[in-house]
């Protein structure tokens, strides 16, 4: 008798609590929210576990991810007496490259085996040589970390979907040309959608290597007449949208990825990133 498929993790990444999680008090609040809306673990950042340099939470907000103040908390204990799981580590690459041994130390601390990639700031994604090269470091790294059991993942935003030269969108040469076996994705819905790609042909593409699975709904919700019949759209809660989201998490389910995760940086319901992440999680208790 065969064993039942094990569903992936109902997850949410860390940066969506930013703004509602910058005191200890507060921190401790939301993630039982989360773990009582049916949310099994958590993503975390890097650079919102440890105090941040100023420049970088200004970064992050330009970005339009505010990541509040609770880089001074003591991440590993909060997360510990919440029950929730970790499921991945997000680093920068110079990050893991210049320090591999601490950022080992941190995933392990955190009990997570997934050290993520989440893109390059101040790149050309449009040069071919650029994203050979960044193609190399990738593996590099991946190398570097496999050796102490740990998994580097690529997480895509929507510039790697501009074309090169060849004709290849940069995510297409960087599946193609890192080491399978030393990097692996996580692969964003909601951005590959918004540069118009497919999601779940991407799904289909990468197959194994996609090990984490990042996802939001995308439409809008304004009511009533417009201006004119263009109307834009915005990252709304899981189910409120259009994109096939029941299709999206089944394709990541049979791939056997280990968590699904929820991000969702702005537009909240009533302005809030709890209740959002309430309303959506909600669809993912239906789906998972």
């Amino acid at each position: 008798m065969t064993s039942p498929r094990q569903r992936p993790l109902r997850a949410i990444q860390q940066i969506q609590i930013g703004r509602v999680a910058s005191t200890e008090n507060r921190a401790r609040d939301t993630l039982a929210r989360l773990a009582s809306a049916g949310f099994e673990a958590i993503e975390l950042n890097g650079f919102m576990t440890r105090p941040t340099p100023l420049f970088v939470r200004a970064l992050t907000k330009v970005a339009g991810m505010p990541v509040g103040r609770g880089g001074r908390l003591d991440w590993p204990r909060l997360v510990a007496e919440s029950g929730l799981l970790v499921v991945a580590l997000h680093e920068d690459l110079g990050t893991i490259e210049s320090e591999p041994a601490a950022v080992v130390a941190r995933a392990v601390e955190f009990g997570t085996r997934n050290v993520v990639v989440t893109g390059m700031h101040r790149f050309d994604y449009g040069d071919e040589t650029a994203v050979g090269q960044l193609a190399r470091r990738l593996t590099t790294a991946g190398r570097a970390l496999a050796g102490d059991g740990i998994r580097l993942l690529y997480h895509n935003h929507t510039a790697e979907f501009r074309r090169l030269a060849s004709g290849a969108t940069a995510f297409a040469a960087l599946a193609a040309q890192t080491d399978e076996d030393a990097v692996g994705f996580e692969l964003d819905a909601f951005w590959a959608a918004t540069a118009g790609a497919d999601p779940l042909r991407l799904l289909d593409e990468l197959g194994g290597r996609v090990r984490l699975l990042h996802i939001t709904d995308r439409g809008s919700r304004i009511a009533g007449p417009t201006l004119t019949p263009i109307v834009k759209a915005d990252s709304v809660e899981l189910g409120t949208g259009n994109m096939p989201i029941d299709a999206i998490v089944a394709r990541a389910t049979a791939l056997n990825v280990e968590a699904v995760i929820l991000e969702t940086h702005k537009n909240w319901i009533d302005g809030s990133p709890l209740r959002s992440a309430e309303v959506s999680a909600e669809v993912l208790r239906r789906l998972l």
